[in-house]
């Protein structure tokens, strides 16, 4: 039943409305004035609102501004009712948001059509704002799916990724009669990978990769997982179940070299499968691999330990030339001794004032202008050079120094970019990424503010990072952080996104501004089409929820050109600039270098 509210204070007039509409059987109230009207309307929600426009108090006109102002009120269906027939004053209500006028008097026909075409109305569309709700929430569902898919699959081989990978081997470890069973672990590098990518180049490389990963699932049984863990590195755990192994053939002694151990006849067959010649492009491409071997419960009893030490052994199976496996031994001590060596070095490098700040422009796709810059570490040792970050961060982290090395990289890029600013070269924002122990850390808040009132630096140039599988450790504690850093005048960008534990919900709870797509969603934009459907659905969602989109790992001008047609608001990568040195970026800033921009004939299709 439809309730109708009447608005009236003239007793003989109401009384007669309400009458009328009761023999039609509608609900009813009744309000003498305004006030009341107002009140009975936002405690009922009536589905039509019939009202006088002269009342005492308050008018048809304040009756109405009120409702409109009022989210639970400002749909309801209103008419007014009116001795008043000028068109200023049918004017001045349909300004104010009214449906409709009756003018008084009106008879019994002319209120009801009045109230039927008005609720038909309404009810259509309420009707077309269910459907394109449900539509929504459907399209919301598939990227739910596909990011949730990216969370668990390698993009480029479609093969799990190191987090599956670790729920996989949780799993069988679980069934593996508590560590009454052995549980091999092949750790699987592509020997010479980096000269195959310098003669054939990233596309042809990528597609030698996706086969590699076809023949590696070729080989094992379907309770053995195979994964992709970066580049050229594979990982197989091959489950106890499909090793035909009891319980009791298990001794640390036995397997300590592999002696016996059924993982053998498919580490054998892996090498002779790899080493037949890969047809690429009418190319014959001749490779082979090294696989190293760990050994659960004997080398370790957790997944981290077992990876690291296959992969040792799978160094030493190419320090050793390559196309063969070793086990893990504790006497590997050559790696060991290297590692160690690279800590002491680490340990010193800061207060020899051996860290470096790199810059990577970050360039605005409306003008093609330089937004901002990305604050990267890099160390410079006496010997070796440019140490990789890849090498040396991961160390840092493990062994507590990434702290005062991140604290470090903020207040130099902090202090160099208010320079900058205060020479009129700077106008963007500053990204730094903050690791898990730097993010952790219970004073990082006033440290944030500390840095700023040091270095003289404007809260709102800064724009702190932070990754996905910073977010799920505790939830609260992380929300309530990100605020007060918001609270200081800072952005906050959500790094990587997609590629660890993406979820929807993420989004919506955390107070970000920024959105970045990683590099493995934007490489080959548009022809992989998966990667480009995954960008677009990312992009459309930030968008949504208002949020500014950065695109990493930028290198080609089809990417741009994707990314561009899409409304990307910033690109980062190597087609515009590498991480650069700061004598290298101040250049860029006073020749004040810009991208070109795609014209319009170039835009690509939508995916």
């Amino acid at each position: 039943m439809k309730t109708i509210l009447v608005i009236e204070d003239e007793e003989f007039v109401r009384a007669n409305i309400l009458e009328i509409l009761d023999s039609m059987n509608f609900g009813t109230l009744g309000a003498e004035n305004g006030k009341i009207g107002v009140e009975l309307a936002q405690q009922h929600l009536p589905d039509l609102i019939l009202c006088d426009i002269k009342m005492p108090e308050l008018d048809g006109y304040g009756v109405l501004t009120e409702l409109r102002q009022d989210p639970t009120t400002a749909t309801i269906p209103f008419i007014f009712l009116t001795a008043k027939a000028e068109v200023a004053d049918l004017r001045q209500g349909m300004n104010l948001g009214a449906d409709d006028y009756l003018t008084k008097p009106f008879r019994r026909a002319e209120l009801l059509s009045a109230v039927s075409v008005r609720l038909e109305k309404q009810a259509a569309m309420q009707q077309r704002y269910s459907h394109e709700k449900q539509e929504l929430i459907a399209s919301l569902q598939q990227v739910k799916a596909r990011l949730n898919d990216s969370v668990h699959y390698d993009p480029l081989t479609k093969l799990p990724n190191q987090l599956l990978l670790r729920e996989q081997f949780d799993r069988i470890e679980t069934q593996a009669e508590g560590g009454q069973q052995p549980i091999p672990i092949l750790y699987i590098g592509l020997d010479r990978f980096s000269r195959i990518v310098e003669t054939l180049g990233h596309a042809l490389s990528d597609r030698l990769i996706q086969e590699v990963a076809r023949r590696l699932l070729s080989c094992v049984n379907p309770d053995d997982t195979v994964a992709h863990l970066n580049g050229e590195r594979f990982a197989i755990v091959q489950s106890p179940f499909s090793q035909n192994l009891r319980p009791n053939s298990l001794g640390r002694d036995r397997f300590a070299n592999g002696d016996g151990l059924p993982c053998l006849p498919l580490v054998e067959h892996i090498l002779e499968t790899m080493a037949r010649p890969f047809l690429l492009d009418r190319h014959e491409i001749f490779m082979t691999v090294s696989i190293g071997i760990g050994i659960y419960p004997v080398h370790a009893r957790d997944i981290d330990n077992l990876m690291k030490r296959a992969g040792a052994a799978m160094s030493r199976a190419q320090q050793l030339g390559g196309n063969q496996y070793e086990f893990y031994n504790p006497s590997l001590t050559a790696h060991a001794i290297a590692d160690l060596n690279l800590e002491t070095s680490l340990r010193y490098a800061l207060e020899r004032s051996e860290f470096l700040v790199y810059y990577q422009p970050q360039v605005e796709l409306k003008t093609g202008k330089i937004a901002g810059a990305e604050a990267l570490v890099r160390w410079q040792h006496p010997e070796k050079g440019l140490v990789s970050p890849g090498k040396f961060i991961p160390l840092a982290e493990e062994i507590g120094l990434i702290v005062p090395i991140g604290q470090w990289v903020l207040e130099t890029a902090c202090s160099q970019i208010q320079q900058w600013q205060a020479r009129g070269l700077f106008e963007g924002r500053l990204a730094i990424n903050l690791s898990i122990r730097q993010f952790n850390q219970p004073d990082l808040v006033p440290k944030l503010a500390e840095i700023l009132e040091t270095t003289g630096l404007e809260p709102s140039t800064l724009e702190i990072e932070v990754t996905e599988s910073l977010l799920v450790q505790n939830i609260d504690n992380t929300i309530a952080k990100l605020k007060a850093i918001k609270a200081l005048g800072m952005t906050i960008a959500l790094d990587d996104f997609g590629t660890g534990y993406s979820s929807l919900s993420y989004l919506q709870q955390f107070p970000f501004d920024i959105l970045k797509i990683d590099r493995c969603f934007v490489r080959n934009l548009p022809e992989d089409r998966k990667n480009a459907a995954i960008a677009t659905a990312i992009l459309q969602m930030a968008h949504g929820l208002n949020l500014k989109v950065v695109a990493e790992g930028v290198e080609t001008y089809q990417e741009l050109l994707f990314l561009y047609g899409q409304e990307c608001d910033t690109l980062q990568g190597y087609l515009f600039s590498p991480p650069i040195a700061t004598s290298e970026f101040e250049t860029l800033l006073r020749t004040g270098k810009k991208l070109k921009l795609p014209e319009t004939d170039d835009y690509l299709p939508s995916y």
